[in-house]
């Protein structure tokens, strides 16, 4: 048998795995027992709740994970990617758009095989834990502006993937990360001004008690403020959260209605020196060089895979090019992808628990911010001990009672 094709199968298999053994320590984890810092907070139906929404999402991103596993298993097997190459190269074009063509209809299989369980997860999930307030219009736009918008930035920055690596030889690797990281780079000014906007809307947030508060504490940190905005989140689900986006003149403070409808004005102002925090402490310039790196290693990893007869020989392909070479490499990559998001994680709790400490230190009080995060935790029903194993895994934050004992100390 194949040696690549016995790598892929292992690494599909024992990915699954993992992911299963993670699922079920973490509901093994769950208790009935109410920690003390949320006795205030929490009544016992609303906690019973919490460890039920918890159980459900849990099964169902096992089970989706399972479906997964075994479709794209039982499609490299069968050599759907052999059928969907034949059909791509049936139109006649170069490669770069017959590679478009192949990596275009894999995404529309993917797209939907999973367009159900996306809908159960939204419409029945959701809805039964009262989350939802999507309606099926909503729903449908929001997909077809998504379609839109990977078609039009997807499919440019694929072309000139497949052309630097077609043009540049052994150099082409070193192209696609220059070319890859201008263009994200890019996204991150362009995407609060032409793409968030398309999704959701953005109101300045009006004059009043709350904008005073936040421009003297934003003042007091000589954080210079572009603009502070609340956005419809409440258009498609009850959670509650905030955030930062953009960079210099495009730089945005945006809260979500539903946040700014449950926490009072010196909670709010806690969580805004938070995301300062993170501005202030350079977190975010320090994720994006970081993310940097890791897409040069990516497609440094990639050059030596393409055109690769064996690799290309595991998905019973008839011909090996350098687009679906592209594809096949992601299958091998995931495992260096994992360990990279495992070392991300960490470094992103490490950042939170940085940013609360900024918090506590420049509002001169621990109390709000921990208010917050106790509200915060409530409204979205958190799950408050999760196994250690999936936080190491998975978590980009800290578990909620990691950081309040944190807090307590700052």
């Amino acid at each position: 048998m194949n040696f690549w094709l016995i790598a892929i199968l292992l690494i599909l298999i024992c990915t699954l795995l993992l992911e299963s053994i993670v699922s079920f320590l973490n509901l093994r984890a769950l208790t009935p027992d109410l920690p003390k810092e949320f006795e205030a907070v929490y009544q016992k139906d609303d906690y019973s709740k919490s460890q039920e929404y918890t159980k459900v999402t849990t099964l169902f991103s096992l089970t989706t994970n399972t479906i997964s596993s075994l479709l794209t298993i039982l499609f490299l097997i069968l050599g759907g990617f052999n059928y969907i190459d034949i059909y791509a190269r049936s139109f006649g074009f170069e490669e770069i758009t017959t590679g478009l063509i192949f990596a275009g209809t894999l995404g529309a299989f993917s797209f939907l095989l999973g367009l159900p369980l996306s809908m159960y997860s939204t419409f029945v999930i959701e809805e039964q834990f009262g989350f939802n307030r999507t309606t099926l219009r909503t729903y449908v736009l929001d997909t077809i502006k998504s379609i839109i918008l990977a078609i039009l930035l997807g499919g440019p920055i694929l072309a000139l993937i497949l052309w630097f690596f077609i043009n540049n030889g052994s150099l082409g690797w070193l192209y696609c990360w220059f070319g890859v990281s201008l263009f994200s780079a890019l996204l991150q000014f362009i995407a609060p001004v032409l793409i968030m906007p398309l999704f959701n809307k953005f109101s300045p947030l009006p004059e009043g008690e709350l904008r005073s508060a936040i421009l003297k504490y934003a003042q007091q940190v000589d954080f210079q403020i572009q603009g502070i905005y609340t956005m419809d989140g409440s258009k498609r689900s009850s959670k509650l959260n905030a955030f930062f986006t953009g960079f210099g003149r495009f730089r945005k403070i945006v809260f979500y209605d539903t946040l700014v409808e449950k926490l009072d004005v010196q909670q709010i102002v806690a969580v805004l020196a938070h995301e300062m925090g993170h501005y202030k402490l350079k977190h975010i310039f320090k994720m994006l060089f970081s993310s940097f790196i890791q897409l040069g290693l990516m497609f440094f990893l990639l050059s030596f895979f393409l055109g690769n007869e064996g690799l290309s020989s595991a998905f019973s392909m008839k011909y090996t090019s350098i687009y679906s070479s592209l594809i096949f490499f992601g299958f091998l990559y995931s495992p260096v992808s994992l360990f990279i998001s495992i070392f991300f994680n960490f470094l992103s709790r490490k950042h939170e628990f940085e940013a609360d400490q900024y918090a506590s230190e420049t509002t001169g009080t621990s109390s709000a911010l921990i208010e917050s995060l106790k509200i915060l935790s409530q409204a979205n029903l958190s799950n408050l001990t999760p196994h250690p194993l999936n936080v190491f895994i998975h978590y980009s934050h800290p578990p909620v009672l990691q950081r309040i004992d944190k807090l307590k100390c700052f």
